[in-house]
């Protein structure tokens, strides 16, 4: 177990957290969430002992072994990559690197001969004789086979090494496992064997992650930082999140009985005991669910934006048609020969392993960029908006907020775009901010308040979640599973893509494939699979 006490933590005169007293047990996987700059990461690392509290403790039961996902990619750059993986358990390594001294002799000393005996014995008892086995298997699990292990760090794309920093911090079984943000960089199949292996994970895990479909898979309870506190909550982020709406709307009714609202609560709490996705997750979450207090249901400060995109027409029959587009860009052939026909209530999810390959089609029929050949075609009745995911230079004149935002506006009224921008949690104080000096948080809440005044037909979001925090990014997700017309959408976000999308292109540079069906019924199609496999030959050739 691991456990802080009255922990407080102060960067001169802002409070992260003030006296926190909270335990992680065996057993159970902590999902810590809270708004940005909250101190999510802060906190892993402070559990860690990278970072010294202003105040209080960090308390660790003897002889229990933490590990970290480590963030440096270049730290290791000298290593093989069976090393760096192995390093992950130290004490391990470091015998082992006793042991290869000693076996490299040809004569010992009879110290070295009893110091010989110690090492083999602490050696098995470490597991040591499979480490290189145990190192290579959660390697190939992560999708780097036995070519990688003799590889240096430094001879590895960026998004191998996440994978070997990933597997460092798995090696080994450790007795915590502290994991900020471990699903970034990674493809869909690592990530779904990363949830597999979490979920079978007997020891205590701790993760910050703003990706909500694993937070649901691998989360026994919920780490709210919230008032400056940290408080726990038995179930997922979907069940936390469901609760937090539920208190918060009840709060505003007061004159709602007291039974009628503790049987709605009972009501939700048995919903999500019987909706459990995993078996293991689903037993003990259960459990505790049945016996949840409802004093200790969650309540939160934050709010959420309130996002609702409302087309000013529906779509006529002919949407976009584009035949025969091909594009390549700094010698790298994105895709050719693409054609399409995006029909009415369309919601098209767009997945690449190259991003480039998406963003360059959305500019392209967005008369950004040109096409190498081939043409695309506009209906009549359509307006499209386009949330493009580089869109720093919509703010480079430095209006304040609100100047900005009544560009967009037809009503112009100061009244009108400050209660707009009120909903989009932009108080009448940062409703006169620069735009030039926004976070990417504001920027994002900025481009989807543009997008809402545009009363389009047709949304077009390449990566709308990058920079939201949870509580932004879940009301994104609703209104965009609301919204009526035609969406071309690309993300990282699994569940954002799952819940909204009724149709699959994946853009490879050798062809497309195009399925009428939802993102998580695409991730596991045996006909896709073998496509990709097709695709993947026809590269390789």
């Amino acid at each position: 177990m691991i456990s802080a006490q009255n922990l407080s933590v102060q960067f001169g005169k802002r409070v992260l957290f003030k006296e926190v007293n909270i335990k992680f047990s065996p057993g159970n996987c902590y999902g810590i969430i809270g708004a940005n700059g909250a101190g999510k990461s802060t906190f892993l690392k402070i559990l860690s002992g990278e970072i010294e509290p202003t105040d209080g403790q960090i308390q660790v039961d003897h002889g229990k072994r933490i590990a970290v996902l480590k963030q440096d990619q270049f730290e290791y750059d000298e290593q093989r990559v069976l090393d760096t993986v192995i390093i992950g358990h130290k004490s391990l390594f470091k015998l082992s690197k006793e042991r290869e001294e000693l076996y490299a002799k040809t004569e010992f000393t009879e110290e070295e001969g009893i110091r010989m005996g110690e090492i083999e014995a602490e050696f098995a008892e470490m597991n040591g004789y499979e480490a290189e086995s145990d190192a290579g298997t959660l390697l190939s699990g992560l999708g780097l086979n036995s070519e990688y292990l003799d590889k240096k760090m430094k001879d590895l794309e960026s998004g191998e090494k996440v994978k070997v920093l990933l597997a460092q911090a798995l090696f080994g079984n450790p007795d915590i496992l502290l994991l900020d943000e471990p699903t970034n960089n990674l493809d869909i199949q690592s990530i779904e064997w990363l949830e597999d292996f979490l979920i079978k994970f007997n020891n205590t895990v701790i993760v910050v992650s703003h990706d909500r479909h694993f937070l649901d898979s691998v989360c026994t309870h919920i780490a709210d930082i919230d008032f400056k506190q940290i408080n726990t909550f038995v179930g997922n982020y979907s069940f936390w999140q469901e609760a937090v709406r539920l208190i918060t709307r009840q709060k505003k009714d007061q004159q709602r009985k007291n039974e009628d609202k503790a049987k709605e609560l009972r009501d939700f709490i048995s919903r999500f005991s019987a909706n459990a996705s995993k078996a293991k997750q689903a037993t003990s979450r259960k459990k505790m669910l049945d016996k949840l207090d409802l004093e200790n249901m969650p309540h939160s400060s934050r709010r959420f934006p309130y996002i609702e995109f409302k087309p000013d027409r529906e779509c006529g029959n002919i949407i976009l048609n584009i035949e025969n587009l091909s594009k390549t860009l700094n010698g790298e052939k994105l895709f050719s020969n693409f054609n399409l026909t995006v029909n009415p209530n369309d919601k098209i999810a767009f997945i690449s392993e190259n991003d480039l390959a998406i963003s360059a089609f959305f500019d392209i029929i967005n008369n950004e960029l040109e096409a190498d050949s081939g043409s695309f075609e506009w209906g009549v009745t359509i307006s499209n908006s386009y949330f493009a995911k580089e869109h720093n230079k919509e703010f480079a004149m430095g209006l304040p907020i609100v100047e900005w935002l009544r560009q967009y506006s037809k009503d112009s009224e100061e009244t009108y775009i400050r209660s707009f921008l009120g909903r989009m949690l932009f108080s009448q104080e940062e409703a006169l901010k620069a735009t030039n000096v926004l976070s990417g948080g504001e920027k994002v809440r900025c481009m989807l308040s543009k997008t809402m005044l545009s009363g389009a037909n047709t949304l077009i979001l390449d990566d709308p979640t990058n920079h939201l925090d949870l509580e932004a990014i879940s009301s994104l997700n609703d209104a965009l599973v609301k919204y009526s017309e035609v969406i071309l959408l690309a993300s990282h976000d699994h569940a954002l893509l799952d819940s909204t999308a009724n149709r699959i292109i994946e853009l490879t540079p050798n062809g497309v494939i195009d399925k009428m069906m939802t993102y998580n019924e695409f991730l596991h199609d045996e006909d896709v699979k073998a496509k990709k496999q097709e695709l993947l030959g026809l590269q390789s050739v």
